[in-house]
């Protein structure tokens, strides 16, 4: 049975079998920066399927104005379950008095139909533009 939590306890293991899966390496080359950034974050929320962690969502910010979803990931082989959409749904619900929530994810049809889906919107179509330093 699929459970959404907090995610209180970082364990570096189950962190790395998570960012692995799906390519993330970049941010295992700095492990200790990983682990303060979770311990920074506003939120981090879990999907737990019998005890074992199958799904992560980590958002930053101040919680009243901005909410900015940092990381959402789910294993390979529990995508396309409603898993990301229940950590999504969880997070906007706790959040849902906030100003504005964004993101920044790949440019595909299968990530911009699934952040549609959920009510979000290109910056583009509200008159908006994102930068990035890197």
């Amino acid at each position: 049975m699929l459970e959404i939590k907090e995610y209180r306890s970082f364990q570096l293991d189950e962190i790395i079998n998570l960012y692995q899966s799906v390519g993330w390496t970049n941010y295992l080359e700095r492990i200790d920066i990983l682990q303060q950034a979770y311990a920074s974050s506003l939120c981090v929320l879990g999907a737990y399927d019998s005890g074992q962690l199958v799904g992560i969502l980590r958002a930053v910010g101040d919680g009243q104005t901005i909410v900015f979803i940092q990381d959402i990931i789910v294993l390979p082989e529990y995508q396309r379950q409603g898993i990301g959409t229940k950590l999504l749904k969880t997070v906007m619900d706790k959040y849902k008095d906030v100003y504005q929530m964004e993101l920044l994810t790949d440019n595909t049809e299968k990530t911009k139909a699934f952040y549609r889906s959920l009510g979000f919107r290109d910056a583009n179509e509200i008159g908006c533009m994102a930068f990035m330093r890197m």
